[in-house]
C-alpha cells in the first residue's frame, strides 16, 4: 500500500474589505461547519446557565438579606413570617380609630366590639397581634394558615359593627358610645340592657367592672360606675327632679342554671312567673342607694363573691353570668318601677367546649352557658321582629332578663371584646362571629312562629313543656351549632336540672317536718311517764306518725332514685357525644 493521501492546502483569499487574511475551510469538507455551530450553541446554554445561577444566588442572598432583615425587627419571635405579613396588610390600610366627637345613629339594638391591647404575658411571649381596628366600624382578624406545602399565608376576615374600639381606647370612650346613650331609655320609663361579651381575659370585666393594677380593681373607672355616676346626675337635673325616683341596685349570678343573691350570702334565688306572667326573683334583695359610693361598695362585694374557677381554656375563667341592675322606683308607697338599667358581664365563651369535659359539673357549666348565649342571640334578634315569639324559657338568664325584650322602649347593647393574640384567633373569631350574627336581625326566618291572634306571641300559657318549645326553637333556627345529639344532651341536662330542684325541694319538706316529728314523738313518749297512760291511744298516734314519715320519706326516697337514675343517663349520653366523630 502506498502512503495516504495528502489534504490539499487551505486557499488563501483575498479580501479586499479586510485588512486580515482569513483562512476558509474548504467545502468539501462535510461536517466542519455544524460542529462549529454545535460547540457555539453549547457555549451559550453554558453560559445562559451560568447566568441564571448567578441570577439565582443574588436573589436568595438579596431574600436573605431581606428575612434577616425583618427577623431583626422582632428577635426570637418564631411567628415573624405571619408578623411581616400583618404589618404588610397594615401598611395599605388608611386608619381613622373613632374619636369622642363622632356621632353614631340611634339604634335599638348597637353590637360594638372592643380589641384590648396585647397584656405583659403575651408580650413575653411575643405574642402576634392579629387584630387590627382601622377604623369605627371595622375589625380584621389576621387567622394564619398554613397550605398543603406548608406555606404560610393569612386569612384576614372582616367584620363590620356599628362601634369599634382599637387598643387604644378607655372606658370613658367605650362608655360614651355604648351605656351612656341608653341612659335617657330608663329614664323615659323603659328598658336598658348593656351586654359584655367574650372569652375570658379579653377585658370584660375590666370594660363593666373598672381597671385593673395588679389583682385590685379600680371600681370607678368601669360602666357600672360611670353609669351610676350619670344616673344620680341625671336625677338633680331640673328635667328630672320632680319625678321622685329612688335609685336601687341588686347584683346577682346565673351560675349552672341557677340564680344566687350576690349581696345577701350568695342565696338562692327561685324564678317565678306570677298570675300576670311576670317574671319574678323571689327572695333578691334590692338595696337602696344614695350616692356613687354606696353603688361602689355594692359593685366591689359583689364582685369579691363571683363564682370563677378553672377551665380547658383559662386558668381563671368567669363560671357564670354576673348581672348588675340599677333600678328606678317611685318614693312613694307604690314603689311603682319607673325604668331598669340591666349590665351583663357574660360568662367567658370558651366554656362551651367544656361541654365535653369529664366533670359532670363543668360539663353542666358549659352546657347552660351554651344554652344561655343561644336563648340571648335568639331572643334579641326577635326583639325587632315584630309578630315573632320571644323564646325566653329556654335559659334561666333570658328568663330573669325578659323584660329586657319586651316593648318599644327597650334598648340593648352588645359589646363584644377580643383578645389580640395569636393563640387567642380562634377564640376571638367565635365571639365576632357571633356578634356579626346579632347584626342580622333584621332578617325574616320561615322558622320563626308567629301567635295565632297575631299579635307579638310573648305570652305563652305555663306550663311543664315551655321551656322545652323555646329550646326547640331556638335549636330549629341553630342547626349547626346545636345537632341532634347535643340536642339531646342539653334536654337531659334540663331534666337533671328539674330533678335536683325537686329533690332539694323534697329534702328541704323532709328537714321541716322532722322538727314537727321530733316534737310529736317527745310527747307521746312523755305520755309513757304516767303510771295509767293510754296504751291503746298511744299506739294509735306512734302508729298514725309512722305512717305519715314512711309516706313522706318513701315519696322523698322515689325522688332521689329518679335523680340517680337521670346522673346515670347523662353520663351515658355524654360519653355517647363523645364517641362520635366530628364533622
Amino acid at each position: 500500500m502506498g502512503p495516504p493521501p495528502v489534504p490539499p492546502p487551505p486557499v488563501a483569499v483575498n479580501n479586499h474589505n479586510s485588512a486580515q487574511n482569513q483562512i476558509v475551510p474548504p467545502q468539501n469538507q462535510q461536517g466542519t461547519v455544524p460542529a462549529l455551530r454545535r460547540r457555539s450553541n453549547v457555549v451559550k446554554e453554558v453560559e445562559r446557565l451560568k447566568k441564571n445561577r448567578e441570577e439565582r444566588r443574588a436573589r436568595q442572598a438579596e431574600q436573605k438579606a431581606e428575612k434577616q432583615e425583618l427577623m431583626n425587627l422582632d428577635p426570637g419571635n418564631p411567628n415573624w413570617e405571619f408578623l411581616a405579613m400583618i404589618r404588610e396588610y397594615r401598611a395599605s390600610l388608611d386608619f381613622k380609630p373613632l374619636c369622642e366627637n363622632d356621632v353614631l345613629d340611634d339604634r335599638q339594638i348597637l353590637v360594638c366590639v372592643r380589641k384590648r391591647p396585647l397584656n405583659k404575658k403575651e408580650l413575653i411571649r411575643k405574642e402576634v397581634d392579629v387584630v387590627t381596628v382601622p377604623n369605627r366600624e371595622l375589625a380584621i382578624i389576621h387567622e394564619p394558615k398554613l397550605k398543603v406545602d406548608l406555606t404560610k399565608f393569612l386569612e384576614n376576615q372582616i367584620f363590620r359593627f356599628d362601634c369599634a374600639f382599637d387598643e387604644t381606647a378607655n372606658n370613658e370612650l367605650v362608655y360614651r358610645f355604648t351605656a351612656q346613650p341608653l341612659l335617657q331609655t330608663i329614664f323615659d320609663g323603659g328598658m336598658a340592657t348593656c351586654f359584655a361579651y367574650g372569652q375570658t381575659g379579653s377585658g370584660k370585666t375590666h370594660t363593666m367592672g373598672g381597671d385593673f393594677n395588679g389583682k385590685s380593681q379600680d371600681c370607678t373607672k368601669g360602666i357600672y360606675a360611670l353609669a351610676a355616676k350619670d344616673v344620680f346626675r341625671f336625677l338633680r337635673s331640673s328635667k328630672y327632679r320632680d319625678l321622685d325616683l329612688n335609685v336601687s341596685a341588686s347584683f346577682f349570678e346565673i351560675y349552672s342554671g341557677k340564680v344566687f343573691d350576690l349581696l345577701n350570702n350568695k342565696k338562692k334565688i327561685r324564678i317565678l312567673e306570677d298570675g300576670k306572667q311576670q317574671t319574678q326573683l323571689l327572695g333578691l334583695q334590692e338595696k337602696i342607694t344614695e350616692s356613687m359610693e354606696d353603688v361602689l361598695k355594692l359593685i366591689q362585694h359583689g364582685n369579691s363573691v363571683r363564682t370563677s374557677g378553672q377551665t380547658s381554656a383559662n386558668q381563671h375563667s368567669s363560671r357564670s353570668h354576673a348581672v348588675f341592675q340599677l333600678i328606678l322606683r317611685k318614693r312613694n308607697s307604690s314603689k311603682k318601677l319607673h325604668g331598669k338599667f340591666s349590665f351583663i358581664d357574660l360568662a367567658g365563651n370558651e366554656r362551651g367546649a367544656d361541654t365535653l369535659s369529664t366533670n359532670r359539673q363543668t360539663r353542666m357549666e358549659g352546657a347552660e352557658i351554651n344554652k344561655s348565649l343561644l336563648a340571648l342571640k335568639e331572643c334579641i334578634r326577635a326583639l325587632c321582629r315584630k309578630g315573632a315569639h320571644l323564646p325566653f324559657r329556654a335559659s334561666k338568664l333570658t328568663q330573669v332578663l325578659r323584660d329586657s325584650f319586651l316593648g318599644e322602649n327597650t334598648r340593648i347593647c352588645m359589646i363584644a371584646t377580643i383578645s389580640p393574640g395569636m393563640q387567642s384567633c380562634e377564640l376571638s373569631l367565635n365571639t365576632l362571629r357571633y356578634a356579626d350574627r346579632l347584626k342580622e336581625y333584621g332578617a325574616q326566618d320561615p322558622e320563626m312562629k308567629q301567635s295565632p291572634n297575631g299579635e307579638e306571641g310573648n305570652h305563652m300559657d305555663l306550663d311543664g313543656s315551655a321551656e322545652d318549645n323555646d329550646f326547640a326553637q331556638i335549636r330549629s333556627l341553630n342547626e349547626y351549632d346545636l345537632p341532634p345529639e347535643l340536642y339531646t344532651f342539653h334536654e337531659t341536662l334540663s331534666h337533671l336540672q328539674e330533678m335536683e330542684d325537686d329533690v332539694l325541694d323534697g329534702h328541704k319538706t323532709v328537714i321541716e317536718v322532722s322538727q314537727k316529728w321530733l316534737e310529736m314523738d317527745s310527747c307521746l313518749f312523755n305520755m309513757t311517764n304516767d303510771v295509767d297512760y293510754d296504751v291503746d291511744a298511744y299506739a294509735q298516734q306512734l302508729e298514725d306518725l309512722l305512717a305519715e314519715k314512711v309516706e313522706i320519706l318513701t315519696k322523698f326516697k322515689d325522688k332521689v332514685s329518679l335523680l340517680r337514675t337521670q346522673l346515670v343517663e347523662e353520663e351515658k349520653i355524654s360519653e355517647a357525644i363523645k364517641r362520635t366523630p366530628k364533622k
